[in-house]
């Protein structure tokens, strides 16, 4: 049943059952019972009502019965259901949040990187889950690169992108290049390719230096040719800017050894970055916030955890990077969704 026939089939009786039951889930992560929501809604429905209609939501595929002797919770069809309609209808955050996270988004006098970590800091604490800050390098604007000696036949490349994120590489030195090779090669890329992106350099850079051979020399040349290489071979140049905080509070809803060891797989997968880095293309295609439940996406059908992520933007108002939270499956979405919403607003004024 998709979800036009799920909306055509609750009913006004059946959609406010179907309400009380999902918000009374993700308030506890337990089952629902009949008596419970009978008492909850002060007796205006029977038990003997609210279980038919609980056996017709469990029919339709939106809830289901753990065991004999339990309640009903949501399935992945019926918790779709419901978080698409908060989507809809988006609630507010408090004075107090806000303010909290405007003050972490907009520190005066730090650098791009310390308020993205300050925001997914906040983010981790109002939310009471783990949160996460990510930024695919290829895509970043580069500020500043610099060629360094460091003895032993090898150079640093030192790489500043625009979120204020530093990488460091290590290139071998070709043979017999002065310093003057390093300083000029510096100046080159500062020169020429600041403001662009390593996608960019990378379509660009072997027909520049051809067509600018009058003012770079041949040392120099293979010094800018490794240096950006460097971004553009082998798993480096698929390489995210990560920040991660708040994993402790996932484990307030661990129950066995079992659920312990899938949340370390979880943080071991996100910290490789690269199913994180396929899940902010899919944001930034989109647009918009998105949110994941369980199973909808492999990097947690194995750990019953669900992420919402809001794309954030530079001052060209392109998609260079995305926040948000994961969570156990029964999150307060009510109250996540507007605030890595707000949290991705607030970053995106940030940076302009």
């Amino acid at each position: 049943m998709n979800k036009s026939n799920h909306l055509a089939f609750l009913n006004n009786r059946s959609h406010a059952i179907f309400n009380q039951i999902v918000t009374s889930y993700l308030e506890t992560g337990t089952a629902v019972g009949s008596a419970k929501i009978s008492q909850t809604r002060g007796g205006d429905f029977s038990s003997a009502t609210i279980r038919s209609i609980m056996a017709e939501l469990e029919n339709a595929g939106l809830l289901y019965q753990p065991h004999i002797s339990a309640g009903r919770i949501p399935t992945h069809a019926g918790l779709r259901l419901f978080v698409d309609g908060l989507m809809e209808m988006r609630g507010e955050l408090t004075k107090e949040e806000q303010l909290s996270i405007d003050d972490a988004s907009q520190s005066k006098g730090l650098s791009v990187s310390q308020v993205l970590d300050n925001a997914t800091h906040a983010l981790s604490g109002l939310s009471k889950c783990a949160s996460l800050v990510v930024s695919p390098t290829e895509e970043l604007t580069i500020n500043h690169i610099e060629f360094i000696e460091i003895g032993g036949h090898k150079l640093l490349v030192i790489l500043v992108f625009s979120n204020g994120h530093v990488e460091n590489r290590l290139i071998s030195k070709p043979e017999l290049v002065p310093s003057s090779a390093l300083q000029e090669a510096t100046n080159y890329m500062n020169h020429y390719y600041r403001g662009k992106s390593i996608l960019e350099i990378n379509a660009e850079i072997l027909q520049d230096l051809d067509h600018n051979s009058n003012e770079i020399d041949a040392l120099s040349s293979q010094l800018v040719a490794r240096g950006i290489a460097a971004w553009s071979d082998g798993e480096g140049g698929n390489d995210a800017s990560l920040i991660l905080h708040g994993q402790s509070n996932l484990l307030a809803d661990v129950k066995t050894k079992s659920d312990i060891d899938q949340l370390r797989n979880l943080f071991d997968v996100i910290e490789l970055r690269k199913q994180i880095q396929e899940l902010v293309e899919e944001v930034s295609s989109a647009e918009r916030l998105q949110i994941y439940i369980g199973s909808e996406h492999p990097l947690f059908e194995q750990t019953g955890c669900s992420m919402v992520l809001s794309p954030y933007r530079d001052i060209k108002h392109n998609i260079i990077g995305a926040i948000g939270v994961i969570g156990p499956r029964h999150m307060n979405y009510a109250k996540i969704i507007p605030m890595v919403d707000y949290t991705s607003e607030a970053i995106s004024r940030f940076l302009k």
